[in-house]
């Protein structure tokens, strides 16, 4: 992340555009907009598209404008994204969403800074920086003819890759106190920080949803808690479900899937050691045995 960081920095005083790539989740948005505020323009407008958020009838209309009586409901000129951007930034969120034709319109704002808008004959001129992100395979895209090939050479004029959070593990201890720290002030309440086998339990999650999931999940535990430090049982994260969908290097071992479930469910029941060998059919003596092999209490 320092390489992703430093790279955003050395790029944002200048115009150039950025293809940001990365899964679901980890932080493009985020890093958009911190190289926009970094920027001449961050005075100016941040103007964020989700390509993948809007119908592609609309979404000519929405990046463009359109003139008045362009189509039917059309009763007024609008003005599109690229115009409410000039002098500041673009976010294409989900660029590889956007259908051929529209592809065509970007490649001369790329090229030219300049298009109609819909019914329009006008050219409008622009000045705005851009900045594309996507979560796909480009080269996929691009052998399926999904993807212009002159439209993702202009984008790709500088590449940076945020990697995934279960590559940089170590960064989840500080994002989770950041968190923490984050919606303990915005909910008003007591949470201060984790304890080391909340934390724990963070480091072994695989984390599909990456950043964003982490996210949630920590507002989630600071709604539920009514103490300082945050506990396992305050979190809701399905460690069976994720394993499933994680990806192969990421896989959590049966160990450790046993050991998690049996903590759940000894929290669930209150510690109640007849009942939890019910539940997970096993007798009371085999349950004693493995909380003492998986330390739990």
């Amino acid at each position: 992340m320092q390489a992703v960081v430093d790279l955003a920095r050395r790029v944002a005083p200048t115009s150039a555009t950025v293809l940001l790539l990365g899964e679901t989740g980890t932080g493009k948005d985020l890093l958009a907009r911190a190289i926009h505020y970094e920027s001449p323009r961050r005075n100016a407008r941040y103007v964020k598209v989700d390509c993948a958020g809007l119908p592609e009838t609309l979404l000519e209309s929405e990046l463009f404008g359109h003139e008045k009586d362009a189509f039917t409901d059309a009763g007024a000129r609008k003005v599109g994204r690229f115009e409410l951007a000039h002098g500041g930034t673009i976010f294409l969120d989900e660029v590889a969403e956007l259908g051929l034709g529209v592809q065509a319109k970007l490649l001369r704002v790329l090229q030219e800074r300049a298009f109609e808008r819909v019914g329009g004959t006008e050219t409008v001129q622009v000045d705005v920086r851009i900045i594309a992100a996507t979560n796909h395979n480009l080269e996929e895209a691009l052998k399926k003819n999904l993807l212009r090939e002159d439209l993702y050479f202009r984008l790709n004029v500088v590449p940076i890759r945020l990697p995934a959070l279960r590559e940089r593990r170590k960064d989840i201890p500080h994002l989770a106190r950041r968190f923490v720290e984050q919606f303990a002030e915005r909910h008003g309440k007591a949470a201060e920080g984790l304890t080391d086998e909340a934390l724990e339990l963070l480091m072994r999650y695989p984390w599909p949803g990456n950043v964003r999931e982490l996210e949630h999940a920590i507002e989630r535990a600071v709604l539920v808690a009514d103490e300082p430090l945050l506990r396992p049982e305050h979190f809701t994260l399905d460690f069976v479900a994720a394993a499933a969908t994680a990806p192969e290097d990421t896989l959590m071992t049966l160990e450790a899937l046993e050991r998690e479930y049996i903590r759940r469910v000894l929290w669930r029941v209150r510690g109640h050691k007849g009942r939890a060998a019910n539940i997970l059919g096993i007798n009371r003596k085999t349950l004693l045995e493995k909380r003492k092999r998986y330390g739990l209490a």
